[in-house]
């Protein structure tokens, strides 16, 4: 994947985080999953109401995990790539969360708790580690490593 691309698939991944591209689900949480290859895995837990996750992964043995407790959370995993690992855990309200992760052996674990808060996580190359706690209001946190 050229740098140009993978800028392209970083900042979808980013819009959909903060919520322009896609409509809030009418009616509750809401969970979208696209995968291609094999042996890739998404595990979720929603409680609270109007959460959304949007996971896309291609690629092998990729894991994505994704916590939301409160109310509109949003999460936006996106991984191509081997053996990449993608951990979000959302408490609160309003928090938006976005990893993107190209390559392999990647691994970003997100954590937030409380308001408004934002983290963003961009990962290129190889065995890139991310490890991010955020509490409080209005944060935001961006993370870039090629």
């Amino acid at each position: 994947m050229t740098f140009a691309n993978t800028i392209k698939f970083t900042a979808l991944s980013l819009i959909l985080a903060a919520g322009v591209a896609a409509p809030a689900s009418a009616g509750g949480s809401n969970v979208t999953v696209e995968q291609y290859g094999r042996s890739n895995e998404v595990g979720v837990g929603q409680r609270g109401g109007h959460n959304r996750l949007t996971a896309f992964q291609s690629g092998r043995s990729n894991t994505a995990i994704s916590i939301q407790d409160g109310h509109r959370n949003r999460a936006v995993i996106g991984q191509i790539g081997r053996g990449n690992f993608a951990d979000s855990l959302q408490r609160g309200k309003n928090n938006i969360t976005g990893v993107s992760q190209i390559g392999t052996g990647n691994e970003a674990i997100t954590t937030q708790q409380g308001r408004s808060n934002a983290i963003g996580v961009i990962q290129a190359g190889d065995g890139n580690t991310a490890d991010v706690v955020q509490k409080g209001r209005g944060n935001v946190i961006v993370v870039v490593q090629d």
